[in-house]
């Protein structure tokens, strides 16, 4: 019997224990309409970073992960084969289009022109003479000396010779050309890779890498996605004739490589990630954008005029959503919700919740509570009082 009754104490123990964990933890904030204020350790008010909400322009960005692309890349390959006998560029040098990069032996091609235009200007005799025996038959008809199938015979073997001539200038320019593509020359303007041959080897027509790559890099593209339900508002500001401007920045995100402008946007969204690709130009006269580079780029949609405008740091999240500690006059803080806008580096906008001139904390909200008692301190000195009040410096 005895047994059974500790056992009942030992229950109700526990579910006393159990009530007083879950409803009433010991870190519980304290309620707005607490009278008394919280105090800091030692009983002194908590140092903190406060700053005062203010009137101003925020810049409206859509960020994006892009992939430069070169505005041309050819792979300059020999359009004849032969043996190569010189390389006449250095690997990464800028060149124009039609500058000579390597020389094939031209000498089998300049045999076969030589042999085409012997057999031009043989025809070509011929066709004079044929033409010398046509008139003295014309004359001799007229006379009525010859029967009038040998002028018409006659006249079948002049346009008969015209067309080997016709067939033989072909034959010289095809040579020619021949001879003029052992100078392997770049197809376009931009800069060159890595060479893929060297001198000696033969080359062919259809070797897969070519002799070098050359691509143009100046102006370069950027594309990256931004979401489908932007595409209003971007369009409208592109129908509206603004030029919107772009600024892609390195993998840490931090460091701005160049600034370009939007020129185009796909015409589908891609449904798996409902997402449009956006084409961005670059200028790029200082080449810090590669091809293929991986870059983090911003659209800058519009700008916000007169908006509420409060340092990131001083937003907060929790269960009840986004709020900000507010500094009231007797140097205590209260929880206040907010509607955030446009973020634009350490600034956010603040759509609802804030006024011009209130004092959001911005550092030390690790420990606050509704109604705490704070002490607006610069940095170094919240270090030395955070000390003091057992709190660890931010």
């Amino acid at each position: 019997m005895r047994k059974i009754i500790f056992g009942v104490a030992a229950l109700l123990l526990a579910g006393v224990l159990a009530f007083w964990i879950f409803h009433k933890p010991a870190n519980a904030p304290a309620k707005p309409e607490d009278k008394k204020p919280v105090l800091g350790g030692g009983g002194k008010p908590m140092p903190v970073q406060a700053a005062m909400a203010r009137a101003g322009d925020i810049d409206v960005y859509i960020d994006g992960l892009g992939t430069v692309t070169a505005l041309n890349t050819a792979t300059v390959k020999a359009r004849v084969n032969g043996l190569l006998e010189h390389i006449l560029f250095r690997e990464g040098q800028t060149v124009k289009k039609g500058a000579v990069l390597a020389q094939i032996d031209p000498r089998p091609f300049q045999v076969i022109l030589d042999q085409a235009r012997g057999q031009l200007a043989h025809d070509q005799a011929l066709l004079a003479g044929a033409k010398l025996d046509l008139d003295r038959y014309r004359v001799l008809w007229a006379k009525d000396s010859i029967a009038k199938q040998q002028v018409d015979d006659q006249e079948a073997l002049v346009l008969q010779d015209e067309g080997t001539v016709l067939s033989d200038r072909a034959q010289v320019a095809n040579a020619q050309l021949n001879v003029d593509f052992t100078r392997i020359t770049a197809p376009l303007s931009g800069r060159l890779g890595i060479r893929q041959v060297d001198s000696g080897n033969m080359v062919s027509t259809t070797d897969i890498n070519g002799v070098v790559v050359v691509t143009q890099i100046q102006p370069i593209y950027v594309l990256f996605a931004i979401p489908a339900d932007n595409i209003p508002a971007v369009l409208a500001r592109v129908h509206a004739g603004n030029r919107l401007s772009v600024d892609v920045f390195g993998r840490e995100n931090k460091t701005r490589l160049a600034t370009g402008k939007l020129l185009t946007l796909d015409n589908q969204i891609n449904v798996t990630t409902g997402t449009v690709m956006v084409k961005a130009e670059f200028a790029n006269t200082d080449e810090n954008l590669f091809p293929n580079q991986f870059v983090n780029a911003r659209l800058r949609v519009e700008t916000r005029h007169n908006a509420i405008l409060a340092p990131t740091a001083a937003i907060q999240r929790g269960t009840q959503g986004t709020f900000v500690y507010v500094v009231g006059r007797d140097q205590t803080v209260s929880i206040r919700p907010v509607t955030l806008g446009p973020v634009s580096g350490d600034i956010v906008a603040i759509e609802h919740g804030l006024a011009v001139g209130e004092q959001v904390v911005t550092d030390g909200t690790d420990k606050l509570r509704a109604g705490a008692k704070i002490e607006v301190t610069t940095p170094s000195a919240r270090t030395t009082a955070g000390k003091s009040a057992g709190l660890s410096p931010q």
